[in-house]
């Protein structure tokens, strides 16, 4: 559980179609982060984007588009987030890691 405090925010960008030895990148990630002990995270994924080769990907049916891009966001804490970098790195391969320092304010018990 994640207490109020000081905390890392850490946002991950990737392509929904990118994958790590076979798997969905997302799943992977989502799944390490699991099974690392993160208090939580989520995937999203957007309509509409561009990345670093500057080529446009949008979802006019989002069932049949690709190339869209996904985002995944957990917040912990600075010890569990420099505990697992190299490994997300590694998962991430050619996708974007944002950290930024927060504050939790409220870490409601579920």
């Amino acid at each position: 559980m994640l207490e109020p405090g000081k905390a890392i925010k850490v946002t991950i960008y990737l392509s929904d179609t990118a994958k790590h030895h076979g798997v969905p990148v997302y799943t992977s990630i989502l799944d390490f982060l699991f099974h690392s002990g993160i208090a939580g995270a989520s995937v999203f994924k957007g309509v509409a984007g561009f990345g670093g080769k500057h080529r446009m990907h949008a979802a006019h049916i989002l069932e049949i588009s690709d190339h869209l891009p996904i985002k995944i966001e957990f917040v912990e804490t600075r010890e569990k987030v420099e505990g697992i970098l190299e490994e997300l790195k590694k998962r991430t391969g050619c996708g974007l890691i944002e950290m930024q320092e927060t504050t939790v304010v409220c870490a409601g018990k579920h």
